[in-house]
């Protein structure tokens, strides 16, 4: 049997995993299930790269990995086997045969990240595990004006939980998106690469900014301290999908 590299595109509901992340603690994570599934297949060890870890609760439609497999199978066959013994909330999409170089996380050029509100106090029963409920009036103007200053390279070192480390906090975002359709208020975040938790801390300061708690001025404020207590506050994970990962 050949080694052979390949690329999946896999969706998951997040709802019930502490995350992407493999942990001694627990095999309930995207990644365990996936490694315990491909291993019992090739009949020894298989490790998974994915493109980046994605929190508990955090749902994809678009998350890519790759694992190096001992197997005669074919791509659709693998395919085949996979969705026929994953939990159904796991599923893969996509899978194809690509060269022994191409790694997942390093080889990503950017990724685009959905995060949905819903703006009203009344509950929206088959929305809920996919967005967060936020009864206050948002102003929606005044959060598009504050996602002008955000766009752009800065050092986000203000919007990560991650402790300081040398590692750089600088990241390009390409754009945010904000579209309201009737009480669900959905933000777009593309960009060439997100830091520990900053997604949901840019949302969280959003929010600020579309109840009036602050101005979208103050943004320019928040990047320039480089200090997470200036930012908004880390919103719920449920509200946060990973789209795409583009190569």
């Amino acid at each position: 049997m050949k080694n052979r590299n390949f690329k999946m595109v896999l969706q998951y509901e997040g709802t019930r995993y502490q995350g992407w992340q493999k942990q001694e603690s627990t095999d309930n994570t995207i990644q365990g299930k996936i490694e315990k599934l491909l291993s019992k297949m090739c009949g020894e060890t298989v490790e998974i790269q994915g493109s980046g870890r994605t929190d508990a609760g955090v749902h994809a439609l678009g998350q890519v990995m790759n694992a190096h497999l001992n197997t005669d199978l074919s791509a659709e066959e693998i395919m085949e086997y996979m969705n026929r013994y994953l939990p159904e909330d796991i599923g893969v999409v996509e899978i194809c045969e690509v060269s022994d170089r191409f790694h997942s996380r390093l080889n990503a050029k950017g990724k685009t990240y959905r995060y949905q509100v819903i703006n009203s106090r009344i509950p929206h029963v088959f929305e809920r595990r996919y967005a967060y409920v936020f009864p206050e009036k948002l102003d929606v103007e005044k959060m598009r004006k504050a996602a002008e200053i955000l766009c752009g390279t800065h050092d986000f070192a203000a919007f990560t939980s991650a402790k300081k480390s040398k590692k750089s906090t600088v990241r390009t975002i390409e754009s945010i998106i904000i579209e309201k359709s009737g009480d669900m208020i959905t933000f777009t975040f593309t960009g060439d690469g997100f830091l520990f938790h900053m997604v949901r801390i840019l949302m969280g300061t959003l929010l600020l900014v579309g109840t009036c708690a602050t101005i979208p001025e103050d943004v320019e404020k928040i990047l320039s301290s480089k200090n997470r207590s200036e930012a908004g506050p880390l919103v719920p994970a449920h509200g946060l999908t990973l789209v795409e990962v583009r190569y």
